[in-house]
C-alpha cells in the first residue's frame, strides 16, 4: 500500500473485496498514518438505534453550513435499477403463469362439457361448477409452488456462486442466505393463488354451460 506522498507502507488486509472497485476503507487512526498531513473529506457517522438521521443531518448542516450533511439511503441507483427490472420481471412471470392456466382450464372444460353438463343435470349449481373447477386447478397450483420453491432456492444456491466465479469475484455468504420461512410460505401460497385467478374466469364460463346444448351436441 502506498501513502499520499507515494512511500510503500506496510499493510494488513483481512477478508477480501467483493465489490471490484481498487478502495480500502480505513477508519481514522490508519488514515492519519498513511497522510499525516492531510485531512479527510468525507466522514461516514454511524448513528445509534433509534437516531432520527434525517434531523441529526438537519442539525449538522444548521451548525455548519459548509458542511453538506446527507442521509444514506441504503439504496444506490444501480441497485434501484436492479430491483426494478428484477419486478418488472416478476410480475411478467406472475401473468404468463396466470395466463397458462388460464388457457389450460379453458382447454379443460372444452374437454369436459359432457361431464359438466350431466353433472349439472342432476341438480348441480352454477357455483357448485365454479368451486369444482378453481378448487381442482387450486391444488394443482399448490403443488407447483410446493416444487417449486424448493427447486428455485436450490438454482439461487447454484446459480449465484458460478455468476461470481464467472466474473472473477467472490461473492460474501450472505447474498446466498436471503431465503427465510416467512418468506417461502407466501411464494408456496402464491402458486395456488395464480391458479385460482387464472382459472376463475373460464370456470364461470363453465357454469353457464346451457345442460340441453352441451348434451345434445356430445
Amino acid at each position: 500500500m502506498d501513502d499520499s506522498d507515494g512511500r510503500p507502507l506496510p499493510a494488513t488486509v483481512v477478508g477480501e473485496s467483493s465489490g471490484g472497485w481498487d478502495v480500502t476503507s480505513l477508519d481514522w487512526d490508519r488514515f492519519i498514518k498513511l497522510s499525516p498531513g492531510r485531512r479527510a473529506v468525507n466522514f461516514y457517522v454511524q448513528l445509534a438505534p433509534g437516531t432520527d438521521a434525517a434531523a441529526y443531518a438537519s442539525a449538522v448542516t444548521e451548525a455548519d453550513h459548509g458542511v453538506g450533511a446527507s442521509v444514506n439511503g441504503g439504496v444506490e441507483t444501480m441497485e434501484k435499477v436492479v430491483i426494478g427490472v428484477v419486478s418488472t420481471l416478476t410480475l411478467m412471470l406472475i401473468a404468463v403463469s396466470a395466463l397458462g392456466v388460464l388457457n389450460t382450464v379453458v382447454l379443460s372444460t372444452r374437454e369436459r362439457r359432457r361431464d359438466l353438463g350431466v353433472l349439472k343435470s342432476i341438480g348441480m349449481t352454477p357455483r357448485q361448477v365454479i368451486a369444482m373447477v378453481v378448487t381442482s386447478m387450486t391444488v394443482l397450483g399448490a403443488v407447483g409452488g410446493l416444487l417449486g420453491v424448493p427447486l428455485g432456492v436450490l438454482a439461487h444456491r447454484i446459480v449465484i456462486p458460478l455468476t461470481g466465479h464467472g466474473t472473477g469475484v467472490d461473492l460474501p455468504a450472505s447474498l446466498l442466505h436471503v431465503w427465510h420461512w416467512p418468506t417461502l410460505v407466501p411464494l408456496t401460497l402464491a402458486g395456488a393463488l395464480i391458479a385460482a385467478l387464472g382459472a376463475y374466469l373460464p370456470a364461470r364460463g363453465a357454469a353457464r354451460l346451457p345442460v340441453a346444448e352441451v348434451l345434445r351436441t356430445e
